[in-house]
């Protein structure tokens, strides 16, 4: 009889479900749902916010929708998520298992994303230097931390763990009254020393973080415990995966070879290869280069050039126009108007116009912030826009690597992953041109089916 390993994902902007069986490794049912879970606060503009109760009714909601008799067959659990957001939970009364065959959130926090930019360039300047190779920015979750210690004491007060989203997924399937969380996730928060594997505690206590909420860590690929209860027809007792991060797990689902290097557009984009197996990082952060180098496994590190400007650039685009038309009367679907945008750039096969997009900024250079240029009343259709801001998005990431830097890396070959990649030609088209190398596109490229095959390689 066959088993399968659940691979779960939950993202910015959806959670997605995949079932990989364990002696094929094929994927033989995926689900993907929307979380509809950003908080819009106008009192807090630059708060980026998600309800954890919506994301994790989506989850069940999403498992629900695989079938009943393969989830009775699955020997194990793997999560990956969001990375650099933090969540905060009441240890022993993190959640609900009263309806018996799944749990549902209780006594958490509102989950912090990575979008977050309350850690100003004022205070992050502010906080001491960590003993990592790896810079801290607004969103990484010891500095949303720090930020909140400083600016709503008492809120932190009711809490006893912390955790990523995937994190406390984790927690609460295996019962745990703390958090475990691996070097890829604790890397993503800041303050923690990818050498040693170990939190720069003496240095987070002299800043006043309250270092008891900081998770135990453990190895990527390892397990985190076993389910403490039947969850989705899932018996107890079957092993769970410690989380990862999305990203790695989007890596790992398509990178074939060293020589391979992967571009992931999903909300953001992501640039990366792989480092030679005896690749050590500097001591300290260069926080004005575009590139870092983020923890994989068996201690090997990803050189990548991490975007936070990628599809949602596109989304924030179509928010515009439904904006502006709901403004003149004239209402559209975001959907139908995604569809004919791509419909107008396809048949618009260049641009002069220029579009920076990075209207996020970016975490080496924040205020540097988007622009058009070369306006002329030929190149204002719609068509010329969309193309054009699809070029920028690549031209972008481009710029944060460029192909030489690939070309000096070995690099021969270019596999394009992630969501929005996955929906739009005009992107792929650019992806394309924007590349010496030939591209190809990963097959169920993502991070649930990643972090699926890191626990079928790995336990």
């Amino acid at each position: 009889m066959s088993t399968y390993i659940l691979g779960l994902d939950v993202g910015t902007t959806s959670v997605k479900a995949v079932l990989l069986e364990t002696d094929t490794r094929a994927v033989t049912a995926s689900h993907a749902l929307p979380t509809t879970s950003d908080i819009i606060d106008s009192s807090e503009i630059k708060a980026k916010e998600q309800d954890t109760g919506r994301i994790i009714d989506a989850l069940n909601r999403c498992i629900g929708l695989l079938p009943r008799d393969k989830l009775q067959h699955v020997s194990s659990i793997g999560l990956s998520g969001q990375m650099h957001g933090v969540l905060f939970w009441k240890g022993e009364s993190g959640c609900d298992w009263s309806n018996r065959d799944f749990f549902t959130a209780r006594d958490t926090s509102q989950l912090i994303t990575w979008q977050d930019g309350r850690c100003s360039g004022d205070f992050l300047s502010s906080l001491p230097k960590p003993d990592s190779h790896l810079s801290v920015a607004t969103g990484f979750g010891c500095a949303t931390i720090l930020w909140y210690m400083k600016h709503r004491p008492e809120f932190l007060g009711g809490f006893t763990v912390a955790g990523t989203i995937q994190d406390y997924v984790v927690s609460m399937l295996c019962g745990l009254d703390g958090c475990v969380m691996t070097p890829q996730n604790a890397a993503s928060w800041g303050f923690f020393n990818t050498s040693s594997d170990q939190w720069n505690i003496d240095i987070l206590q002299g800043a006043g973080f309250p270092v008891t909420l900081l998770p135990q860590c453990v190895p990527s690929g390892g397990l985190a415990g076993k389910t403490c209860s039947d969850w989705h027809g899932i018996p107890a007792g079957t092993p769970v995966g410690a989380a990862l991060g999305d990203f790695q797990c989007s890596v790992y689902s398509c990178m074939r070879a060293r020589t391979d290097a992967v571009l992931n557009i999903s909300t953001s984009a992501q640039l990366t290869f792989a480092m030679p197996a005896d690749f050590k990082p500097p001591d300290s952060p260069h926080p004005a280069s575009s590139i870092s180098y983020f923890p994989y496994f068996d201690s090997s590190y990803l050189a990548v050039a991490a975007s936070l400007n990628g599809g949602n650039v596109l989304a924030t685009f179509v928010k515009m126009l439904t904006t502006w038309m709901k403004e003149l009367d004239a209402e559209l679907s975001d959907t139908c108007l995604y569809e004919k945008l791509i419909g107008c750039a396809l048949n618009q096969e260049t641009s002069d116009l220029r579009v920076s997009p990075t209207i996020l900024g970016e975490r080496h250079s924040p205020l540097c912030l988007g622009q058009v240029t070369n306006i002329s009343a030929s190149n204002l259709s719609l068509g010329h826009v969309t193309r054009a801001l699809c070029r920028g998005v690549l031209d972008n990431i481009t710029s944060m690597m460029p192909a030489e830097h690939l070309q000096q890396a070995g690099v021969s070959r270019i596999v394009g992953s992630g969501s929005a990649l996955a929906r739009n030609e005009v992107l792929r088209q650019e992806v394309e041109r924007a590349f010496p190398q030939p591209v190809v596109y990963g097959q169920n490229a993502d991070s649930a089916v990643g972090v699926a095959m890191v626990l079928c390689d790995r336990t």
